[in-house]
């Protein structure tokens, strides 16, 4: 890698933001700064930094929301979907921005906060016999996440575009790791520079636009509040807004009238599957001038259709999407369609006949106003229940279908048929595409199976044998090494970086110590401590209880 052509890069990039953003703020118009529901304020210096308050038309903003329906105005308050994307405040930052000095690819990055006002200065690394150049400041103007991490967003200068801050910021760990170590990339690559108006502003917002304005070269975007509030999941609420307050002032009884407000339950999954999925758009849609058409209670597949990795034939627009991401289905699926990153669970649930056949959907496990904001599993979701709602006759005598003694880890559904094969937030994930153990697929896509996952000492011989046994699966054609070696160790030591990396989260997992003991696994992981990616060292760190420096 050109270590010294990313220094220039920085540099320059970083002196050309500080002086459009000072051209930006005080040679352009204010505009009206979105905001939370609970931020500060407004601060003038990041007025026509942040997204302008705008969007579509017919939406009516959370706080409207609130004065007729508190209960679920609070139980969505407490949720991450809220404070997805956040501007900086005391409340909303975590992050420790007390004198930190970050270094990163030759340039380094001083934090500051004062009377919380956030600040980034950076120092680029001089030239021998040259004296130190004046650090460029800016102020993080936003920031996504607030559960497992918090990414920050740096002014852009043009408009209000916004570039990724290089570190994010772990929650559990209280510390800093270079954004792009939290991903499974190639170390010898170059980072990519991030632009918020462009990705993040699909999702982690309600009815965002981009805007860009091609002529004076700026983004103008806009959005109708930051983070997912309530009209992402049941439409523009302007028109109902206005429906109860007539009812409420005449006294007449609207319920016969048209009344916009989507409850979830119908197309609930494809609410969902909106952000949590990898979609297609046709760009002269012109989602970036307009916003994205869909709206909850639409039909997903009519504006932005899911890309089904196991049905590329059947898609012909993907052949242009290919052309122009041609990693796009080997980076985000195993070879099979399944998906092999996390984010995206309303593909898996297209493929799975749960969903096709019996009806399963999103809102059959989770709840937005019914759970913990953990995970967001419906109150009585945790265990079996789900399942054997449909499947009656497994739900009446759960051990005689798992051969695992009952409340054990491996009687629990979901082990068995959403493993954690989907990796994302430095940790494996549940795959929500439902399926079963099967040594035959793991041969043909290097998936890990249910069983080996758990049974971290056995082979893949062992688990064949036990499926063709128990449910009459064919004995796959195996070699030495699946005869001899147990899998999720050979896995770890053999395998791709995403393998390595569900191989060393499962030799932590409790549920996979309880069923093959342990501590055999320090040992095993040390090679894992040196690997090449980032995020692979970062795990095993965290297994093997060896603290390192750095992820």
């Amino acid at each position: 890698m050109n270590r010294k052509r990313v220094v220039s890069a920085w540099a320059i990039v970083a002196a050309a933001l500080a002086l459009a953003v000072l051209a930006w703020l005080f040679c352009s118009e204010p505009e009206p700064v979105v905001r939370s529901p609970e931020s500060p304020g407004s601060d003038p210096v990041m007025t026509g930094v942040l997204p302008y308050a705008g969007g579509p038309e017919g939406y009516a903003g959370s706080s409207e929301c609130r004065a007729c329906h508190e209960g679920p105005y609070d139980s969505w308050h407490r949720s991450y979907h809220r404070t997805m994307t956040q501007a900086l405040s005391k409340e909303s930052v975590k992050a420790d921005f007390s004198g930190v000095a970050l270094d990163w690819q030759g340039e380094r990055f001083r934090l500051s906060e004062t009377n919380g006002v956030f600040e980034v200065a950076i120092e680029s690394v001089p030239a021998p016999g040259t004296a130190a150049a004046e650090p460029i400041r800016l102020r993080p103007s936003l920031l996504t996440g607030s559960h497992h991490m918090q990414v920050f967003w740096l002014p852009g200068g043009h408009g209000n575009l916004h570039i990724g801050f290089p570190f994010t910021w772990l929650i559990e760990d209280r510390r800093w790791v270079p954004r792009q170590d939290t991903f499974i990339r190639d170390p010898d690559q170059l980072p990519a520079i991030e632009v918020w108006n462009q990705v993040c502003i699909r999702c982690h917002v309600t009815g965002g636009i981009p805007k860009p304005i091609k002529e004076a070269e700026i983004f103008a975007s806009e959005a109708v509040e930051l983070g997912v509030s309530c009209e992402a999941c049941h439409g523009p609420a302007q028109e109902h807004v206005r429906l109860r307050r007539q009812e409420a002032e005449t006294g007449e009884s609207l319920e016969a009238r048209f009344d916009p407000i989507v409850q979830p339950a119908d197309r609930s999954a494809q609410v969902c599957g909106n952000c949590h999925s990898i979609k297609w758009f046709d760009r002269s849609e012109e989602w970036e001038t307009r916003g994205f058409r869909f709206r909850p209670g639409d039909d997903l597949e009519a504006t932005t259709p899911v890309i089904r990795a196991s049905k590329t034939g059947e898609q012909p627009w993907l052949e242009s999407v290919l052309n122009r991401h041609p990693k796009l289905l080997e980076d985000f699926f195993w070879s099979d369609g399944m998906m092999r990153v996390t984010g995206r669970e309303y593909n898996g649930l297209l493929e799975s006949a749960c969903h096709t056949q019996g009806g399963l959907s999103c809102v059959s496990c989770h709840s937005m106003h019914r759970s913990d904001p953990d995970d967001q599993l419906a109150r009585d979701r945790h265990g079996n229940q789900a399942c054997v709602a449909c499947h009656e006759s497994i739900g009446d005598d759960v051990p005689a279908h798992t051969r695992h003694e009952p409340g054990s880890s491996g009687s629990l559904c979901y082990n068995c048929h959403m493993p954690h094969t989907s990796y994302g937030i430095l940790k494996a994930i549940r795959s929500h595409q439902i399926d079963s153990p099967s040594v035959t697929a793991e041969k043909l896509t290097g998936r890990p199976n249910a069983c080996n996952l758990c049974h971290l000492d056995r082979s893949l011989a062992w688990t064949a044998d036990r499926l063709q046994q128990w449910f009459g699966q064919e004995l796959p054609e195996l070699d030495q090494d699946d005869r001899e070696l147990a899998d999720v160790p050979r896995m770890l030591l053999t395998g791709d970086a995403g393998q390595r990396a569900l191989a060393a989260w499962h030799l932590g997992w409790d549920a996979a110590r309880e069923t093959s003991g342990s501590g055999w696994q320090p040992a095993l992981l040390a090679p894992a401590l040196q690997d090449r990616y980032s995020a692979v060292r970062y795990i095993a760190d965290a297994v093997s209880g060896i603290r390192i420096v750095g992820v």
